[in-house]
């Protein structure tokens, strides 16, 4: 899976940042606590040509190097020993004593890149997942705008602390609705549990609810969704965090920049995951909807997004732990004046 182009720590050296382009890092790296900038960095001027330099000519016409700028010849073939009218101490000869063909500085081979590296097809120290054959490892997890990703187990509570909220607004503001719906709903359970009691199966005579039950049933979803929009879109936009986002230290940011999302965000957000409880009275719909969104960020890989974060771009992170300085006491400190 290709990684969105953008700004992200670098994982060579975590106190930097550096753009993606989704093939490779582009251009130099940042400070990691210094201000993204919007889109990629400018491009860096090519690296001006080296002219290379022109050989010494040499001097001495009878040198083993043969005419003037020539390279090094070699002598005889391998092998052969003195020839009739020679030296009989003559041999092959490749130039002065020690030297040899070179390519560059003594001791350097080719090079694809920086020593010790290897073709890349992402960024340095990434990998594919666990089960490509060939590949070590699973690729270091994404820290949006440097922030962890909030675990599941996280989410999940704080859910349950929005909901335990939601439900004790219900029972104040939706309470005599409720009590009135199950109050239609009794004469049928009653009768119901007795058959079920003598072992009777007929259903026929059976005291079914009039039609008031159904108005019932809409006036009390219409309120708990107005509730549930009414808790969680406000504090949503201004500062990513319920009730329950706050006790579990964890908040809801845009993928774009680490940002409030903003009303119109907050509430795409909430519309898909909220919006369904008007279902619920369509043999359940509504509710198998929401339980889908729940699930999915357990399924979404690597950024664990739910239905409802994939619509509205966000992510959820950890809240970090801020260590407050402690204050000052300035009847602690010595006086500067001379008593």
């Amino acid at each position: 899976m290709s990684v969105q182009p953008g700004w992200y720590v670098d994982p060579a050296d975590t106190e930097t940042r550096r753009y993606w382009d989704g093939e490779g890092w582009l251009g130099a790296p940042i400070p990691v606590d210094a201000t993204v900038p919007d889109g990629p960095p400018p491009a860096e001027p090519p690296p001006a040509p080296v002219t290379p330099a022109a050989p010494a000519a040499s001097t001495t016409p009878d040198s083993a190097t043969g005419a003037p700028g020539w390279p090094p010849r070699q002598g005889p073939p391998p092998g052969y020993g003195p020839q009739p009218g020679h030296d009989p101490g003559w041999g092959p000869q490749a130039g002065p004593p020690g030297w040899g063909p070179q390519t560059g500085p003594p001791g350097w081979g080719p090079q694809t890149g920086p020593p010790g590296w290897g073709p890349q097809t992402g960024p340095p120290g990434w990998g594919p997942p666990t089960g490509h054959p060939g590949w070590p490892g699973r690729p270091p997890e994404p820290r949006p705008h440097g922030h962890r990703l909030a675990g599941y187990g996280r989410r999940f509570a704080a859910r349950l602390i929005d909901f335990g909220i939601l439900f004790a607004l219900n029972v104040v503001v939706n309470g005599w609705f409720i009590w009135r719906w199950i109050q239609e709903w009794a004469p049928f359970w009653k009768e119901a549990f007795r058959r079920m009691a003598r072992g009777e199966t007929s259903s026929d005579g059976l005291p079914l609810p009039d039609e008031q039950v159904r108005s019932l049933l809409l006036v009390i979803l219409l309120i708990a969704t107005a509730l549930w929009a009414a808790y969680e879109v406000p504090t949503m936009a201004s500062g990513g965090q319920t009730v329950g986002k706050r006790v579990m230290r964890i908040r809801a940011v845009p993928l774009a920049a680490d940002e409030p999302l903003g009303m119109g965000r907050a509430l795409s957000r909430w519309t898909t995951l909220g919006l369904p409880t008007l279902l619920w009275s369509c043999a359940g719909l509504g509710l198998v909807l929401q339980l889908v969104d729940a699930l999915s960020p357990l399924f979404d890989h690597p950024l664990r997004q739910a239905l409802h974060d994939k619509r509205a771009q966000t992510v959820v992170v950890e809240v970090p732990h801020q260590i407050d300085s402690a204050p000052s006491n300035d009847r602690n400190q010595p006086s500067g004046d001379t008593p």
